[in-house]
């Protein structure tokens, strides 16, 4: 091997920029697409979305998947880990409109000379969709490009060719495919249906998009009027409903309500008759265990109204205020003309002062503090419209596709396994099928127009489509076959679905759009289905379940053959770090601080799919680990022992150390085998540790004098930590490795196997001989002298055994502890050795 270029001065800093653009210039982690599939190992890495920021949690979770990458590298496999950006979508839309201050309008014609304000407008500009999407892709780039220069600094070793992006060409003309196929399978179908709905964003949203918040609320009781008879009393915590109201409903079993099934009694306020009706979801022990069925005041409105075939009568509109004219049944309502207009809340109130009016409130209000749904990323309660909207089918209304799903997990092998239980969790408890459409602007339009009868109404159930070769579409702008744009809004012409996919129905299609599909027949071969799916774990409900059904779909089996789950990164007081709930840590202060190979150590250390405790300080102990390998490397290096030639070693110190690196090897392979880093690193960073405190110290004498075995091992254990730690500290190792192997990478370089390490050697040897060095060192601590003070002599009491040890390695102990005369006693009584320094 060539000679050490060693610095006179090493340091970690400046390592990122350097080697980061060596890699890059040099190709080191360039994807070859001519290998066999046997051969390759495909990644499937979660897009982030490019409107945000990141925090060291996403700092974490990508480590984890780089870890993975880099292992399986270096143990032979082509990698293929391509990166993407998640860049359309609300959040993005949220960004352009604060950061211009401009609102889409999607009537206005498009401007091509359409420059960007300067500064936020207020009030906002209206711009067209394309003036926004285009303004939406300007800022996103931007964004790409901070992040990418994150990752590059944190050394993730992507190819950063195969980069796109989920608005590409690409990616839209993949997305409006599968979605075609989706529909020409009666996969994918549009509804005119409730819906959950942002008041906000102006846009239906999902369940998975769905989070709980404890909000206050209050119990209203409310007295029904039946004729004859006392009046029915309900607890609801939304008053303002009643004119929505369609029905009551008790449980089939409830005795005191079964008389009552089957009549009529009339809401409060309005006066309007309704059904009492009986329903397994009704629960006896909530309220006074009958319930007024609104449509729609929550999810089990929704079930009640279906189930029992019910009228709809909707008084909040999409705009979370009430409809001005009243619902059936309610013409000419003065009380309903109080509401007409309102907020929710504000129509809330003005319901209870009318219920005291009337006398139909009784009792007090109760307060209470109670969950409510809101969209994850929306500052209002969620409410219920009805609109059209797009879905796939997911199993959450057919239990033989639930099942069949269920199924799927069962055969994906997970990291760790009891991460397919928040997976079958999920699948279970599905009340409907995946809304993917979103009234929204910049995402992936749906490839679809809808003729338009004489009298100007859209024919939804025969939807006019594209051609595959023309995809990708917008119909915004696109025409259908057999029109022209003088067609468009015309009675007897055509108008496009106005909506856009949502960004989960596009990142859902992940290892399509990466590995080819339907573009490169022979990439996709070589790299579908893909070998690990890696993310954390909040995301399992909704782009891990999303993945698995377009590809059952689509391919008829699972996406990839491994999910390695992440755990979070949380706060002292254990909550998740996030941005939205303000505690989330950037990941560029801390990498510039401690540098990146100490935040990577501190990732690795989280082990999978458990959270972790974010602790600045731990970084310094990283930093400390990636301090000592740059200046151990240039100790041995400097020593001449660049030579790592195994038939040279024939010390037994030096063949006990290696054998006990060699057991390292074996433990640290397993671990990654087995997708476990953190105990990978552990045992090398634990033997690393010994390595420096007691070999190095115990064979410097020899090293100094040239002996080759002591040159030779030191060689060889250099090389076999530096490849053991690189998957882990990218920077330090590549650094040290340059020294002495020039342009070629570590990072390249091929896992470490025991064979290299030899058959011989007693691998207890290094830690019965580092235990005597230790006692010296502790009793000259004791006695307050420097290590280089001699002592006269050294007494060891033990089992033979034990002495055996210590005196293959006698040469070496003395001279590293300035020992004049080492006694070995021997004491087959004692279990330990002991040590004595009079």
């Amino acid at each position: 091997m060539p000679s050490a270029d060693l610095p006179e001065k090493p340091t970690l800093d400046g390592l990122e920029a350097k080697w980061s653009r060596l890699w890059e210039e040099r190709g080191t982690y360039r994807f070859d697409r001519a290998m066999d599939r046997s051969a390759i190992f495909s990644i499937d890495t979660p897009p982030p979305t490019a409107s945000g920021a990141l925090h060291v949690g996403h700092v974490f979770s990508y480590t984890h998947t780089d870890l993975v990458a880099r292992y399986q590298r270096m143990r032979g496999r082509e990698v293929f880990y391509p990166m993407g950006w998640d860049d359309n979508g609300l959040p993005t839309e949220r960004r352009v409109q604060n950061y211009f201050g401009v609102r889409c309008d999607p009537e206005l014609p498009h401007d091509p000379g359409f420059a960007p304000p300067d500064r936020p407008h207020d009030p906002p500009v209206a711009v067209s969709r394309k003036n926004f999407t285009e303004l939406c892709q300007l800022v996103t780039a931007l964004d790409e490009k901070v992040f990418e220069q994150v990752w590059r600094q944190l050394g993730l070793s992507v190819d950063w060719s195969l980069t796109y992006t989920t608005s590409n060409p690409v990616s839209q003309a993949v997305s409006q495919r599968a979605f075609l196929r989706n529909l020409a399978r009666d996969e994918a179908y549009s509804a005119e249906a409730p819906t959950l709905w942002d008041v906000t964003f102006q846009t239906a949203v999902a369940q998975a998009e769905l989070e709980d918040r404890d909000r206050p609320g209050a119990y209203h009781r409310l007295a029904f009027a039946r004729p004859g008879h006392d009046p029915v009393l309900v607890d609801t915590t939304r008053p303002e409903l009643l004119p929505a109201c369609v029905a009551l409903v008790a449980h089939p079993d409830d005795e005191r309500y079964a008389a009552l099934v089957g009549t009529t009694v009339r809401t409060p306020l309005f006066g309007v008759d309704v059904p009492v009706r009986a329903h397994r979801l009704a629960d006896p022990e909530k309220g006074t265990g009958i319930a007024m069925i609104c449509t729609f005041g929550d999810a089990a409105d929704v079930t009640w109204w279906r189930e029992l075939d019910l009228p709809i009568r909707a008084v909040v509109g999409r705009d979370g205020r009430f409809a001005a004219e009243p619902p059936d049944g309610l013409a000419g309502s003065a009380r309903y003309a109080e509401l007409a207009g309102r907020t929710v809340k504000q129509a809330r109130r003005r319901t209870v002062e009318l219920l005291r009016d009337s006398g139909e409130l009784v009792g007090d209000v109760r307060e209470i503090v109670h969950p409510v749904k809101f969209y994850e990323k929306g500052e209002l309660p969620l409410e219920i419209v009805t609109s059209r909207q797009w879905y796939i089918r997911n199993g959450g209304r057919d239990e033989g596709l639930r099942q069949t799903f269920l199924a799927r997990g069962r055969d994906l092998t997970w990291v760790p396994e009891f991460m397919r239980h928040r997976y079958e969790h999920w699948v279970a408890g599905l009340t409907g099928d995946w809304l993917i459409s979103r009234q929204r602007f910049y995402g992936v339009p749906f490839p679809v127009w809808y003729r338009l009868s004489p009298d100007g109404v859209p024919d939804h159930t025969h939807p006019l489509l594209p051609a595959e070769a023309d995809l990708p579409v917008d119909p915004a702008s696109d025409v259908p076959a057999g029109f022209t744009e003088a067609d468009r809004g015309r009675p007897g012409g055509f108008v496009a679905d106005p909506d856009v996919m949502d960004t989960w129905a596009t990142s859902s299609l992940s290892p399509h759009i990466v590995c080819g599909w339907e573009r490169d027949p022979d990439l996709f071969a070589r790299t579908f289905p893909m070998d690990m799916n890696a993310q954390a774990h909040e995301i399992i409900r909704t782009w891990l379940f999303a993945r698995v059904v377009r590809a059952h779909y689509e391919n008829g089996e699972l996406p990839w053959k491994l999910s390695a789950i992440s755990g979070f990164v949380v706060d002292a007081d254990r909550k998740k770090m996030g941005k939205s709930t303000g505690n989330a840590t950037t990941p560029t202060a801390v990498l510039a601080a401690y540098g990146s190979d100490a935040v990577r150590w501190r990732a690795a250390g989280a082990r999978p799919g458990l959270d972790s405790p974010f602790d600045e300080t731990q970084m310094k102990v990283g930093r400390r680990l990636a301090t000592k390998l740059l200046n151990i490397g240039r100790f041995v290096l400097g020593l001449g022992a660049t030579t790592p030639d195994l038939d040279a070693v024939t010390a037994p110190l030096d063949l006990g150390t290696l054998a006990a690196l060699r057991e390292v090897v074996e433990t640290a392979t397993a671990a990654f085998d087995a997708y476990d880093y953190t105990s990978a690193l552990e045992a090398t960073e634990r033997f690393f540790w010994t390595f420096c405190d007691d070999h190095v110290e115990l064979v410097k004498d020899r090293a100094y004098g040239g002996d080759p075995s002591a040159t030779a091992a030191l060689a060889i254990a250099l090389s076999v930590q530096l490849r053991l730690f690189a998957p882990f500290l990218p920077f330090v190792t590549e650094e040290i490795w340059s020294w002495w192997q020039g342009e070629s990478s570590v990072h390249r370089a091929a896992w470490p196997v025991p064979s290299e390490l030899g058959p011989d050697g007693d691998k207890e040897l290094l830690a019965a001989v580092g235990e005597a060095l230790s006692a010296v060192r502790g009793a000259k601590t004791d006695r307050k002298m420097s290590m280089r003070t001699a002592v006269e002599r050294l007494v060891v009491r033990g089992p033979l055994a034990a002495l055996d040890r210590i005196a293959a390695a006698r040469t070496d102990l003395v001279a590293a502890g300035r020992i004049g005369t080492l006694d070995l006693v021997a004491d087959e009584a004692s279990v330990a050795p002991t040590y004595e320094v009079p």
